[in-house]
């Protein structure tokens, strides 16, 4: 599958295998050294370098609509929007701009600061009920309930449906890798969660529109009445989007974060010690370890990047985990400092787990809020955070990258 120069082959066969999730940064590092740009398996040129990753990013005529053309080729056209159910995420403007903005109101900062006692509440019973138990897995007792009650709270989504939510979202989030490297099973269980998801979605949202509550899921129900035109399908995968994008994302960055905190004792120390750096703290985290690790976008006209030209049509991947740790851009780039964006008077560039541009993270003020509430709460409570393996598995997602479960211990 490799149509690549010896010296990158390698360093693109342990980027994009399974074995390697655990560590996909030192393979990165070798493409990001032999060059800026590189062909893939995917028929797609990646971008390995911060500046030429930012560049793109940030520039509207990099179109973000052609991902499922890119990377699920098995998709016909005519089913992409119910197979692979992402609304905005994967539009232009002005499509793009009329979906998210029906979401963004629910997302700015000072509508994400109410959820701030919610939040506390649930992140100290979490961690008050890992201290009883001693010994626990992480991900499924922490990294998961967060955010994922958080959202659906937030949506209306009732709790007895959570464990249903949580299974399609993974399944989902495994499918935004690339066709090719996914299972038949993975492909089936894809199709079958956007299914069950939607179908769960249109029965609740038929509810809300005959009784609508104070959440999420009854604003957008209502969006038509107001004078919006919104079909059933764009209702829906706008949902489902909402819902996925809003926590899967931060079980990842709770679980790789505080796996990094552990493994670099040094810096929580540094948090202990100086509770006020968490907020920059929550940003080099997202900078170390970016849940999503790659995106792409389509040229719209001829283009050149790190002096490689692009046609209109052409697609790149953005490698993200390769930008965020480009020694051009980040001093001493493979170390954890959980100071670097604090208060510094040259500060580094921003990360790229967020995105830049007009698909910056629509949820990430929450997500920053959900990880900076959980140090906060760990800081006070708990004085022992040690992982109980060296080897903790991660889930087979390219994409979304994230630990399939952390033993921890806290005391």
């Amino acid at each position: 599958m490799i149509s690549a120069g010896a010296t990158v082959a390698d360093p693109l066969l342990r980027l994009f295998a399974p074995s390697h999730r655990a560590d996909p940064y030192t393979p990165a590092a070798e493409l990001r050294a032999a060059g800026a740009v590189h062909r893939t398996p995917l028929g797609l040129r990646l971008l390995t370098r911060y500046a030429d990753a930012a560049a793109v990013l940030q520039n509207t005529a990099w179109s973000h609509a052609d991902e499922a053309a890119h990377l699920h080729p098995s998709v016909a056209a005519a089913s992409a929007a119910e197979e692979l159910p992402t609304s905005f995420l994967w539009m232009d403007p002005p499509d793009h701009t009329r979906l998210r903005t029906l979401v963004s109101k629910a997302f700015v900062p000072r509508m994400v600061t109410r959820l701030r006692p919610r939040i506390e509440r649930l992140a100290e019973s979490l961690v008050d009920g890992a201290l009883a138990a001693g010994e626990f897995d992480l991900i499924q007792q922490i990294a998961y309930p967060l955010p994922l009650t958080i959202v659906c709270e937030l949506m209306g989504i009732p709790v007895e449906a959570h464990a249903d939510v949580q299974r399609w979202s993974q399944d989902l989030a495994r499918g935004f890798d690339p066709d090719p490297l996914m299972t038949p099973e993975a492909h089936a269980a894809r199709s079958a969660a956007a299914s069950e998801f939607m179908a769960y979605l249109r029965s609740l949202i038929d509810q809300r529109k005959a009784d609508p509550r104070d959440d999420l899921l009854s604003a957008l129900s209502l969006v038509e009445d107001q004078g919006d035109v919104l079909t059933e399908l764009e209702m829906l995968s706008t949902c489902l989007t909402t819902v996925v994008a809003g926590h899967e994302t931060t079980v990842n960055l709770v679980g790789s974060g505080l796996l990094a905190l552990m493994r670099n004792p040094d810096q929580l120390a540094v948090l202990r010690a100086r509770p006020e750096v968490i907020p920059a703290a929550v940003d080099e985290l997202l900078r170390y370890e970016p849940p999503v690790q790659l995106t792409t976008r389509s040229a719209t006209r001829a283009m050149t990047v790190a002096g490689e030209e692009f046609a209109p049509g052409d697609g790149v991947v953005v490698l993200i985990n390769s930008g965020n740790r480009d020694p051009a851009a980040f001093t001493d780039p493979d170390r954890l400092d959980v100071t670097r964006y604090h208060d510094r008077a040259t500060p580094p560039p921003r990360h790229l787990a967020f995105s830049l541009g007009i698909h910056y993270c629509l949820g990430a003020p929450l997500a920053q809020l959900e990880m900076s509430v959980l140090l906060e709460v760990l800081l006070r409570k708990v004085s022992v955070l040690e992982p109980r393996t060296d080897t903790p598995p991660y889930k087979p997602n390219l994409i979304v990258r994230g630990l399939a479960a952390l033993p921890t211990r806290f005391a």
